[in-house]
């Protein structure tokens, strides 16, 4: 899969997230990724996806490259950034779930939230 990018466009309802985790564990399938792997990335995904933009719809667009899943959602609202930028607290903030589940992430001035996260490649033999 690597170079390769899958690129989903759902309506912003709760009820289409569940698509977006279908393709995403499609795509954990296919590499052979552990299950907490596949839970991370899950778990990311829906806080992300519980922050899309409020109309319309949104865009999930996954790809494989340097040893990593890169999940790039948008547009999410503008309400993400502040929430990303706030400190550690006891509060179950995106910035807190994401510091936990995800490698890394980046909010792009376009409005796309992109996520990173490191897989271990299955060894030969």
């Amino acid at each position: 899969m690597t170079g390769d990018e899958i690129t989903l466009t759902i309506p912003r309802e709760q009820p289409f997230h569940e698509v977006a985790h279908l393709v995403l564990g499609g795509v954990a399938a296919r590499l052979a990724l552990t299950f907490e792997i596949l839970d991370d990335l899950e778990t990311a995904l829906e806080a992300v996806l519980e922050r899309a933009a409020i109309d319309g719809q949104v865009t999930v667009r996954l790809r494989l490259e340097d040893g990593a899943i890169r999940a790039a959602v948008g547009p999410v609202t503008e309400s993400v950034r502040p929430e990303l930028e706030l400190g550690p607290g006891d509060d179950v903030t995106l910035r807190r779930i994401l510091d936990t589940v995800v490698d890394g992430y980046a909010f792009d001035p376009n409005g796309w939230l992109e996520l990173t996260k490191r897989i271990e490649q299955p060894e030969d033999g």
